[in-house]
């Protein structure tokens, strides 16, 4: 209740109720700024819809955040870390992070080895989602994200899509999660009809509320 937007509110009484949150995870998610950080990537239709039915899951974009917020993994207090200490976090925080991820995520495995023309290749973590009926594909960077990086996420995903999915499942969905990352560079490397490749900043701590809201507020103002 002491939430005084009145769509944002709503929000997350749908949210709390649909995903059985606690009153932790409830507090988490609000001081998380979820609200804001799925507004951001919506459009002013969807942007009101979140008010109504909440997060609706209906195609890959939908189950995507920017940033994704993971304070909970206790890294900040690191004066550096490799990207192998980020994925062992992960999993040893593998709740909090299904949480993050958000609804219909199911966890399959870290490192999962496939082989390609004699030459070995590993997927950092390796998940499915129920609701798109599709496996994502999490590829993680301590750095700045390269154009590279956005390569061989595709290369994983077309793997997935021809020798691993079944038929009746959907496309692979590949979400590279770096700490910074030129936007340019990513939709000057992806192909403009992209659907399936996604790349996402990550945060490990909280994030501005107000910063954000300013952020979907001036959104908001140019549609």
């Amino acid at each position: 209740m002491r939430i005084s937007n009145v769509d944002e509110r709503h929000f997350y009484e749908i949210e709390a109720a649909k995903n059985e949150w606690s009153l932790a995870e409830l507090n988490r998610q609000f001081d998380s700024a979820l609200y804001e950080r799925l507004a951001l990537s919506r459009d002013k239709d969807e942007v009101a819809r979140l008010a109504t039915e909440g997060q609706v899951i209906e195609k890959p974009s939908d189950a995507v955040k920017d940033p994704y917020v993971l304070e909970f993994l206790g890294l900040p207090e690191l004066p550096e870390y490799s990207e192998s200490e980020l994925e062992t976090r992960i999993i040893d925080h593998l709740q909090q992070f299904l949480l993050e991820l958000g609804t219909g995520f199911a966890f399959i495995g870290r490192q999962v080895r496939f082989t390609f023309n004699e030459e070995h290749f590993r997927v950092d973590l390796v998940f499915f989602n129920r609701i798109l009926r599709c496996f994502v594909l999490f590829d993680l960077k301590i750095g700045q994200l390269k154009h590279q990086d956005i390569g061989q996420m595709q290369m994983y995903v077309n793997y997935y899509d021809r020798m691993v999915k079944l038929p009746e499942e959907n496309p692979t969905i590949g979400i590279v999660l770096c700490k910074d990352k030129n936007n340019a560079v990513v939709e000057m490397t992806l192909p403009e009809n992209n659907k399936q490749i996604f790349a996402s900043k990550y945060e490990t701590v909280l994030p501005s509320k107000e910063d954000l809201k300013k952020l979907l507020n001036d959104q908001l103002d140019t549609f």
